[in-house]
């Protein structure tokens, strides 16, 4: 079974906001079944958005459309969907009582001839009450292809696609089962990890195929197989990931629907009854941001500094400034001294340091741009490593953090 998202405003097209509802669907779509075809984006445009119902209906079975159902002018999705079903607009009494409702509750007063007109909608249409919004979900049908028009608004997009669509796309359909299971590993590329699992991957079955999803220090490997005996599926993939992961051991983390390497440090430290503290400098955060969006954090992470400019290493932090001065800021042995000094700031057995220059301009560093030492301070002494990332800041920051995972999960997993 086959869809097609089709997303409908000018802010996508010209880089005002980032698509994050297409990749929400396209998740939750395949894990009930459904294979995207294809995404979509087109103007808050008439017959651009004719043109591409008309092409969805030529190759997909099912529609989902997201954006253009706002109060204004330029919200012409309702209007479009009319002409393209030969319909014509009808008011719906029951969307009109929950926009009333919303503005009584959240704004203590009656809505505005503009804001009822969302509840004028297709007359043949299938409403899908929206309990977070004024613009509802409609659910039409041509030729055997069902159309789903839903708001752009994500968290009101999400409540209707879980709670009401895809039921009733699961009652409409008769899908087959999708099954995906990922390993993530660091540590090592792409070409270097496929060299290592060649005589392996040549020897899976047709109906698994193997992906391998890249990005900066890491490498996720994606198994996946569609076929009509669930538990079949899951046997197979499941024996075959189990061989992958034991053939990759070494840098393997686990699977991505389980954990991911920030997680299963926080899991290391709690299980072994350590603590963490970070001192960042060039990744300004970046480190403590993916830490503490755990629940449970609390129960290994101190705290942290960003000593970012150079002479609070010394007066915040602590490190002796004649180390600053001998080996220069973006330095091992002041990344080491960093490092050091956080497990005795935050009373920590392990901290994380990073030092370097992000870029785009050197600022009190001599090296060049994309250069950054990164320490680890562990209970039996302290690890560290100079890198030279790039010149882009934006991968240099992401890089840095990936590696500092990584050296601190080898860390923790020999301490």
């Amino acid at each position: 079974m086959l869809a097609e998202i089709i997303t409908i405003g000018d802010e996508i097209l010209i880089g005002q906001i980032v698509d994050t509802n297409s990749a929400f669907i396209s998740k939750e779509l395949n894990k009930n079944g459904v294979q995207v075809f294809q995404i979509t984006s087109v103007q808050d445009d008439r017959q651009h958005i004719l043109n591409a119902l008309q092409e969805a209906q030529n190759r997909v079975d099912l529609v989902l459309v997201t954006g253009g159902l706002g109060p204004t002018k330029d919200d012409i999705t309702k209007q479009t969907f009319c002409e393209y079903f030969g319909d014509k607009m009808v008011e719906n009494e029951a969307v009109a009582d929950n926009i009333r409702y919303l503005f009584q509750k959240y704004f203590n007063k009656k809505p505005m001839d503009v804001n009822l007109h969302q509840a004028m909608v297709p007359s043949t249409a299938r409403v899908f009450q929206n309990i977070h919004g004024t613009a509802p979900g409609m659910w039409m049908e041509k030729d055997d292809v069902v159309f789903v028009s839903m708001p752009g608004v994500p968290y009101e997009m999400k409540h209707l696609l879980v709670n009401e669509i895809l039921p009733a796309v699961i009652d409409r359909f008769n899908r087959p089962h999708i099954y995906h299971k990922t390993l993530l590993t660091y540590g090592q590329g792409e070409s270097m990890i496929a060299e290592r699992i060649e005589d392996w991957a040549e020897r899976l079955p047709d109906h698994i195929k193997l992906a391998y999803l890249p990005s900066l220090g890491r490498v996720r490997l994606r198994l996946s197989s569609k076929g009509p005996d669930e538990n079949q599926l899951k046997s197979e993939v499941d024996a075959l990931m189990e061989e992958l992961s034991e053939m990759l051991k070494d840098i393997a983390v686990g699977y991505e629907s389980e954990t991911s390497i920030d997680r299963r440090i926080g899991e290391l430290l709690i299980e072994k009854g350590h603590t963490l503290s970070l001192a960042e400098s060039c990744t300004g955060g970046a480190i403590a941001q993916e830490i503490t969006q755990h629940a449970g954090s609390s129960r290994f992470y101190r705290g942290s500094i960003v000593p970012y400019a150079t002479e609070l290493k010394t007066s915040i932090l602590g490190v002796d400034a004649d180390i600053i001065e001998k080996y220069n800021v973006v330095s091992i042995e002041v990344a080491e001294a960093m490092a050091q000094r956080a497990t005795k700031v935050f009373q920590s057995d392990f901290a994380v340091a990073t030092t370097g220059i992000a870029g785009p301009t050197k600022g009190d560093g001599v090296d060049e741009v994309g250069t950054v030492c990164i320490a680890i301070a562990t209970p039996k002494g302290v690890v560290s490593e100079k890198f030279l990332f790039g010149k882009a800041r934006e991968r240099v920051i992401r890089k840095s953090v990936n590696k500092a995972f990584e050296m601190l999960l080898k860390e923790i997993s020999k301490n």
